[in-house]
């Protein structure tokens, strides 16, 4: 079994992977008080992708649907090789509050969700060891819509790879159906809706599967971040509001890591901060779960990148740089020591308007390095405002 510390939600402060408690996180800030928490289509039919039907149901126009978590980290092998998947209708704010361009909502997502847990996007981070079987049934049994899921990288049978076209399966309302998915390639992948891709995907059907190669040694610090630009016009005519969405004349206008746009990103529990302390070793697993190239640059700290799309570079082949482009579905590990003066540092997108909410600059695509030793500070606790943090 890894050894890597598994954190619950409720602990972690900070993005998704190895952040700080919520105990040390006030304690450092000097904020003080108490945290206000904020079956499938027979293989002989094969099915076909029609036109989308963009009209909403009755439940799906409720207007008390859920609203998004952040991403949970499943540990699969804990759970003996199953976790079973299903899409909720839910409303998402990637940044709620009104500074910097705010409020950021997409009105109408399909967030996947683990089990018995809360709804997010990006979905829950599906995490198993090299050598282990993922059984993961995709249950649409409450669904209005017919869906799958694809798992990128790993080698895995014809019947499982999650496209209805070409291996006959469609998980189609009222049914549910399993995958084998073998953990047979190492790294960190994607997983996502492969029916009307072009529109499942854009309405938060995607998320994070990594595979730890067995022996795993997790740095001091470890990360996942996930990049996403949205054409809100797509949720907002989901929800059943005046706008019409066309996938051939897509025009982004949300910018999101982890589902969160900037200042939201900086919010220590509902964000994804990268929180370090001085001379950790920091591991960040970027995922573009986006049609577009995202440069990502991190401020004031020089890293190399390990791996790409799961494979491992050469140590001969690496060399230190402070910007990577990750193209479209693209994955690119970074490590970095944190050995900055020990500050606020931002790590974005370097194309400007996607670091943008609307015509408001900065916001979008941007979270930042944030020393635990700077947190003790004035602009750390303007900071924590503009994100909308109370304490």
């Amino acid at each position: 079994m890894v050894s890597y510390p598994q954190l619950l939600m409720e602990d972690q402060i900070g993005a998704p992977g190895s952040g700080i408690s919520r105990r040390d996180f006030v304690k450092a800030s000097g904020l003080g008080g108490t945290v206000a928490l904020a079956g499938c289509t027979a293989p002989g039919e094969v099915p076909t992708e029609e036109s989308v039907d963009t009209s909403t149901t009755p439940a799906e126009s409720d207007s008390d649907l859920p609203t998004t978590s952040p991403p949970e980290i499943v540990n699969v092998d804990e759970q003996g090789g199953e976790v079973t998947l299903s899409s909720v209708p839910a409303k998402h704010e990637a940044h709620p509050g009104g500074s910097m361009g705010g409020p950021v909502e997409l009105p109408k997502v399909w967030a996947f969700k683990a089990d018995d847990g809360e709804p997010s996007v990006p979905g829950p981070i599906l995490r198993t060891t090299e050598g282990e079987d993922m059984e993961v049934t995709f249950d649409n049994t409450d669904g209005m819509r017919p869906h799958t899921v694809h798992f990128h990288a790993v080698q895995k049978q014809w019947e499982d790879d999650g496209v209805p076209t070409t291996t006959g399966i469609r998980i189609d309302p009222g049914q549910k159906h399993t995958y084998t998915i073998p953990a047979n390639v190492t790294g960190t992948h994607l997983y996502h809706c492969h029916y009307q891709t072009h529109r499942h995907i854009d309405m938060g059907m995607y998320g994070i599967f990594r595979v730890d190669p067995k022996g795993y040694e997790p740095a001091d610090k470890e990360y996942f971040m996930t990049l996403k630009e949205w054409d809100s016009r797509l949720n907002r005519q989901m929800a059943g509001m005046d706008a019409s969405y066309d996938p051939r004349n897509r025009r982004p206008d949300t910018f999101t890591v982890n589902g969160k746009s900037a200042p939201r990103t900086l919010h220590p529990e509902d964000g994804s901060p990268i929180i370090v302390e001085q001379g950790d070793t920091v591991r960040i697993h970027m995922c573009n779960n986006g049609y577009m190239d995202h440069p990502m640059h991190i401020h004031n700290h020089r890293f190399q990148v390990t791996h790409k799309d799961g494979g491992k570079i050469p140590e001969a082949a690496r060399h230190d740089q402070d910007i990577t482009s990750i193209p479209p579905a693209g994955r690119h590990t970074i490590e970095f020591e944190a050995d900055a003066d020990p500050g606020i540092y931002l790590a974005h997108c370097h194309k400007v308007s996607h670091a943008m909410n609307g015509t408001a600059y900065p916001g979008g695509m941007i979270t930042g390095v944030v020393y635990k030793e700077a947190m003790d500070t004035d602009i750390f606790k303007q900071l924590m405002d503009y994100a909308g943090y109370e304490a």
